[in-house]
């Protein structure tokens, strides 16, 4: 274990001077719709392109993306407290050069800690800076009081929702309540599941123009990802779908979105806060 945590600091040092890191939440309005599944394969495609990826699992209700990887973390976020453990320390290894921390139970503690500890935890995350191009929390479905302080926090959001109506219902549901808290939020919508690129379309458009009817809200759309049985064959054995069956369509929307991702900026009026503006923010919500 050490000698891993002593590689990755050795590549944390190589790559500190490189672009700041971009964080991202993924969530959904409802559990079922495919967006551990999206997060995980999503992580593998950004490390195709050679974008440096850290997957956080804090879907603390239904957490699987260990499980979907055919994983098991030997330590979550919260471990970040005992004495002489780094975030080092608590990053696995998954498939394909992917790096994931678990949330672990600790995640709904965080919540509670005090000053003292939370300066503590924050300061140990505080090297993933430059580590990583990209931070992506994988959340709870809904609007948990923690999910959404992460929502509110990162640089930008990517809604996961599929065609169906209760779905879209709920994913609607999420924007309204972003929206309330902060009108500048930016959010990406991945229509999950679609069964042709004209459903996905026609979904997305639903969701941008009543988006814009009342809320007065620009929604842009990453795009979509094919309803594809080679998905279900890799979540059985507990693989990516993106590695395990590569050419299959849902692998293939993968890399389009990603393209996508990679092509266009951050939509909100800020620029990219990094890591230490992510935190700042997190904390801000706690208290």
């Amino acid at each position: 274990m050490r000698d891993q945590a002593e590689q990755l600091r050795e590549r944390m040092l190589q790559n500190k001077k490189t672009r700041p890191t971009r964080l991202v939440t993924v969530t959904s309005g409802k559990g079922g719709v495919g967006k551990s599944n999206f997060s995980l394969n999503f992580g593998l495609g950004l490390i195709e392109k050679g974008h440096k990826a850290v997957l956080f699992d804090l879907d603390l209700g239904l957490a699987n993306l260990d499980v979907l990887m055919g994983i098991t973390p030997k330590k979550h976020l919260f471990h970040l407290l005992e004495p002489d453990t780094t975030v080092w320390d608590i990053i696995e290894q998954g498939p394909g050069g992917l790096e994931f921390i678990a949330g672990g139970s600790g995640f709904t503690q965080i919540m509670q800690l005090d000053d003292e500890k939370l300066d503590r935890l924050f300061s140990h995350l505080d090297p993933l800076q430059g580590y990583a191009d990209t931070i992506i929390f994988d959340t709870g479905a809904g609007f948990s009081k923690e999910s959404m302080r992460f929502m509110l926090s990162s640089d930008e959001v990517i809604l996961v929702t599929t065609p169906e109506p209760p779905a879209i219902t709920d994913a609607y549901a999420v924007i309204k309540m972003l929206h309330s808290r902060n009108p500048a939020v930016s959010i990406r919508l991945v229509i999950n599941r679609a069964s042709s690129e004209r459903e996905g379309k026609m979904t997305a458009d639903k969701l941008a123009m009543v988006s814009k009817r009342f809320l007065n809200m620009d929604i842009q759309s990453l795009g979509y990802v094919s309803d594809d049985p080679y998905v279900s064959k890799a979540v059985k054995l507990q693989r990516p779908f993106l590695l395990t069956y590569p050419q299959s369509q849902a692998a293939r929307s993968i890399r389009n979105l990603v393209e996508r991702y990679l092509d266009r900026p951050v939509t909100s009026d800020a620029s990219v806060s990094g890591l230490k503006g992510f935190l700042a923010k997190l904390r801000h919500f706690i208290r």
